[in-house]
């Protein structure tokens, strides 16, 4: 039987429509350059990116040349992240020893703001795509690598005795096992590295030598004045990363309902 839609679910929308109301008001109401209301920056986000043809889903040159390039470092780094920090996390939360040698340097690490270091990739790797893909890798392992050793650390003992009786190789222990008891802690280090990644992805794109992204359109908007192009391209990320966070929530959903099924 379908659970009926909880109260806050039914109550999103409605709460976002008077929010953008009142800012729409308040904007015309106060006629600043500054701050133009919602209706002004759809136009302008609508004539830079979406007024394309539709055989290239409305995407216009101008966003095949900011969106692209920025999703596709953003993508590149948050999925290595990903990989890297389940791999790492799960080798960690089976071997306490171990955990507990590398538990200092991994608090240390991850203290670290990522933004801090990104001198140094410039250094290391100078100005471009490796660069940026490796600091977003870098500020987005964390919360992945972290929350995948304690969801391992965390696996139920009984469940490994099965397993054990069950004469399970330790590749389908692994997976059967280890794996999706760790789900929920792994999906929550997700949506933290997704964060990440987004913020980095822009932050590495505001820096000299860039050509392309929306961290670049920024930067080349506020030079000229552009204000309305300026808030666009801020409401552009806020919507991104409103869509990938749905995503990734809805295939949250779609394992761990599989998993408790299972």
């Amino acid at each position: 039987m379908k659970r009926p839609p909880a109260p806050g679910s039914l109550l999103r929308w409605p709460v976002l429509v008077l929010a953008v109301g009142a800012w729409e008001l308040a904007a015309r109401s106060h006629g600043s350059v500054f701050f133009p209301p919602p209706s002004r920056i759809v136009r302008q986000a609508h004539a830079l990116w979406f007024s394309g043809p539709a055989g290239r889903l409305f995407l216009t040159d101008a966003a095949l040349d900011t969106i692209g390039p920025s999703l596709g470092r953003m993508a590149a780094g948050f999925v290595l992240a990903a990989l890297l920090g389940i791999a790492l996390g799960v080798a960690l939360g089976r071997s306490p020893r171990v955990y507990a040698l590398c538990d200092p340097v991994l608090q240390f690490a991850r203290a670290v703001p990522p933004p801090a270091l990104v001198p140094v990739f410039v250094v290391v790797l100078d100005f471009g795509t490796p660069m940026q893909v490796t600091s977003i890798v870098f500020s987005a392992v964390w919360p992945v690598l972290l929350n995948t050793a304690e969801g391992a650390r965390a696996t139920d003992p009984l469940r490994l005795e099965v397993a054990a009786v069950l004469r399970l190789t330790g590749a389908e222990r692994l997976w059967y096992v280890i794996v999706p008891s760790a789900l929920p802690r792994i999906f929550a280090g997700l949506r933290l590295s997704l964060s990440l990644a987004l913020i980095l992805m822009v932050f590495s794109e505001l820096l000299p030598g860039t050509e392309n992204g929306i961290g670049f359109t920024l930067t080349d908007a506020q030079s000229r004045s552009d204000l309305l192009t300026v808030w666009a391209a801020l409401t552009l990320l806020g919507v991104l990363g409103f869509v990938l966070n749905t995503c990734l929530l809805a295939l949250e959903k779609r394992l761990l309902g599989t998993r408790r099924t299972a």
